[in-house]
């Protein structure tokens, strides 16, 4: 697989876009013009006279647009790296047990892991239900689909609040470590519900190297399966890992009502400045120890925060 960059004019990529008005996607990458994605390639092109070409026919469609004989027109080939354990071109047509992960680049909230099996008699459902990558869609969104595609497909969701994230944490353990376990366990879980029933293969979102995801499971009963696959983006080449995303990002933002409802204010997600301002004022109105119950309290916003509460709040004597 490669992926290749082409350099061509504004008129061109006008072109472009009419040449593929059928296979626009509506969510665009910030700074691009349009996004398309026909057979086995994925096109964004962007402002800058950038055109990136992706998957495996990216050679074939960029050479539709590349004029070796201009100057202005320069191609770049770069090689993916893929190992033993990428999907197959056609992984989007088989049933898969997909899964994947949520929260946890979120300083409040918890992490919440869903895997999820997606029968190939499914896809299109889920698809008509709307599923897709759950970062490109609203909370509200998210809730009208979780909803509806929950009573479609079998799933396991685990939930890991931060109690047990900084117990876990602070006896040692990565939050690599920590995920891969939760998602061997949510994949087993859908294994057993389904049985005897056997999915094509396992779709596992990579957040790791395969060398080191398994070295995390090393000494725990591993899910079983003979196709087991990981990807990054792997929400974007199977409808089932987006599934699983977003019955994951349903679990965390009801989660995330629940933490807003005990601080008394609503609580912001990431882990941006917005944030480091809501620790502190959770540390000024509960205590310092309530960061172990609403944070993840080994990032970096929980200094932060206290270099605000100091400045903010030291001489508040309404402090608790």
């Amino acid at each position: 697989m490669s992926n290749v960059v082409l350099v061509l004019s504004s008129s061109k990529i006008e072109e472009m876009k009419k040449h593929y008005a059928a296979s626009l996607v509506e969510k665009k990458p910030p700074g691009s013009v349009f996004a398309a994605k026909p057979a086995n390639c994925m096109i964004t092109a962007y402002k800058s006279g950038k055109v990136l070409f992706q998957g495996a026919a990216s050679v074939v469609e960029a050479g539709k647009w590349s004029a070796p004989a201009s100057s202005a027109n320069k191609v770049k080939v770069s090689s993916v790296k893929t190992h033993r354990y990428s999907p197959p071109a056609n992984i989007g047509e088989l049933s898969v047990v997909g899964s994947d992960e949520v929260g946890t680049g979120d300083y409040f909230g918890p992490m919440t892991v869903v895997a999820v099996y997606a029968k190939k008699e499914h896809i299109p459902l889920l698809k008509e239900l709307g599923v897709k990558d759950s970062k490109n869609l609203k909370d509200k969104q998210i809730i009208e689909i979780a909803t509806q595609i929950k009573h479609v497909v079998p799933f396991s969701l685990l939930v890991c609040d931060n109690l047990k994230y900084n117990t876990m944490q602070a006896k040692g353990m990565s939050q690599g470590k920590l995920k891969a376990l939760l998602h061997n366990q949510a994949i087993k879980h859908v294994i057993d519900k389904i049985s005897p029933e056997v999915p094509e293969a396992v779709l596992i979102d990579q957040f790791a190297q395969p060398d080191i995801f398994f070295n995390y499971l090393k000494g725990q009963e591993l899910f079983k399966s003979d196709s087991i696959y990981l990807s990054t983006k792997a929400e974007g080449i199977h409808v089932g890992v987006a599934a699983a995303s977003i019955l994951a990002r349903y679990a965390f933002v009801k989660h995330f009502e629940t933490l807003s409802e005990k601080a008394g204010f609503t609580i912001p997600k990431g882990a941006g400045p917005a944030v480091d301002e809501a620790a502190a004022r959770l540390i000024h109105e509960k205590g310092i120890s309530a960061l172990n119950e609403f944070t993840k309290v080994h990032f970096a916003n929980t200094e932060k925060a206290k270099a605000i509460y100091q400045k903010k709040y030291k001489g508040d004597r309404n402090h608790p």
